[in-house]
């Protein structure tokens, strides 16, 4: 079953296909993706982006601290101050560009806006990558080389890129032009390109038409080269187009709003670093991390004001062993006064209870007893053996090894009781 595909159709759809319940109760069709196409309905990949949510969030806690909410269809493309951040890399938690490979790229492309972010896109694949047009798009676009091209007939197709075959339209009006074989049938070969049979039959093809027009045995190689090249996976341009938007939005929210952006980041935690690593990021950009707290923590992940700037409140939910229940319990009974109050109306489970300590999420309130001190002059038999140290081997008695020190007993008080 396809997570994502959806299939439209009119009332007639069960004229042709047959369905059945899916696991979640919705119809499914008795058909792979192929076979859809070929019974005449139109298949669609709508792709679920937890950015998307964080995205949403971050816009949420900036209307509840500031009033106002920017509008992220609106936004102005080519933001100097968002360029500078992308082109240091500092694209921890930015949708499609945080991976230590695009951070790379970006440092180098320096992006000035969604445009040049459509391009990032698409050149951060196994097609573009296998035939560096990295480097030729980079040397066109900064003028230092001529574009790299098989033929001057192609000049018109890769203008927009410099020289690079970067979308999936520049190979189907690339293969066109060279072969003069039409739109409908290019996109054929550009299916075919995904096996290994149907590469072979795509440059019997490619290489018979090209020589019945006319094009020398190096133009045929190069020209072929290039199009089994990005066979191995490009990128449509509308498809590179929908995820540089939101790679821009969530960029210019982290430099504009960073501890909101962190908010809805680690709420919904769409990306690929560990909490810690974006925890300090966060801290980098001058967003203060709070601490778990009992009566001041929400929900999810939030921001309080901390002197000037904004603080980064963790989230309740974020809990282990808490469940939905006993969180709604303690959001609508809080603040709690007390470790006794706490016991008497919080209701959590002893591991829930344990993880909330454990987790700072519990500070002695004023008035609580302080904790007991260890006592002290006690003595215990156990003793502890520090970390080995190897030593010369000089002098080494019979049957000891030179890794090994004698115990040493431990100090007063150990174990605590």
């Amino acid at each position: 079953m396809h997570p994502c595909g959806l299939v439209l159709s009119d009332h007639a759809m069960g004229d042709r296909v047959p369905t059945q319940p899916s696991g979640a109760g919705y119809p499914m069709v008795q058909a792979d993706k192929e076979d859809v196409e070929h019974l005449g309905l139109l298949k669609l990949d709508v792709l679920g982006v937890r950015m998307q949510s964080a995205l949403a969030h971050t816009l949420d806690e900036i209307d509840r601290t500031s009033g106002q909410r920017p509008d992220l269809e609106a936004l102005p493309d080519g933001d100097p101050a968002t360029a500078h951040m992308v082109a240091a890399s500092n694209t921890l938690g930015c949708f499609q560009i945080e991976s230590p490979g695009q951070r790379e790229l970006v440092s180098r492309l320096r992006p000035d806006g969604v445009p040049d972010l459509i391009a990032d896109i698409s050149l951060f694949r196994p097609g573009p990558m296998g035939t560096d047009m990295v480097a030729a798009y980079l040397g066109a676009r900064e003028g230092s080389e001529p574009p790299r091209l098989p033929h001057p007939d192609l000049a018109p197709v890769l203008a927009e890129t410099g020289g690079a075959l970067l979308f999936h339209e520049q190979l189907l009006h690339a293969v066109d032009t060279m072969t003069g074989c039409g739109l409908d049938r290019a996109e054929a070969m550009r299916r075919a390109l995904g096996t290994e049979e149907g590469r072979r039959e795509v440059e019997t093809q490619v290489r018979s038409l090209m020589s019945e027009r006319g094009y020398d045995a190096r133009t045929v190689e190069d020209t072929w080269r290039l199009v089994a090249a990005f066979g191995n996976f490009g990128f449509c341009k509308a498809h590179a187009a929908a995820f540089a938007l939101p790679t821009y939005q969530s960029a210019w929210l982290k430099r504009h709003f960073p501890a909101a952006f962190f908010a809805g980041v680690m709420t919904h935690d769409p990306g690929m670093y560990p909490r810690r690593v974006l925890l300090n990021d966060a801290r980098r950009m001058g967003v203060r991390v709070l601490g778990l707290d009992l009566n001041a923590s929400q929900r999810h992940w939030g921001l309080e004001p901390v002197g000037e700037r904004w603080g980064l409140r963790p989230a309740l939910a974020d809990l282990g062993a808490v469940t939905g229940a006993e969180l709604d319990h303690l959001l609508a009974r809080r603040p709690f006064t007390g470790l006794r109050d706490l016991l008497a109306r919080g209701s959590l489970s002893r591991e829930a209870l344990d993880n909330l300590v454990l987790a700072g999420g519990w500070t002695p309130w004023p008035g609580s007893p302080a904790p007991r001190a260890p006592r002290t002059g006690a003595t215990s038999s156990c003793t502890r053996t520090p970390w080995p140290r190897p030593s010369t081997g000089a002098g080494t008695p019979p049957g000891s090894s030179p890794w090994t020190r004698p115990p040493r007993p431990c100090p007063p008080g150990w174990p605590p009781r």
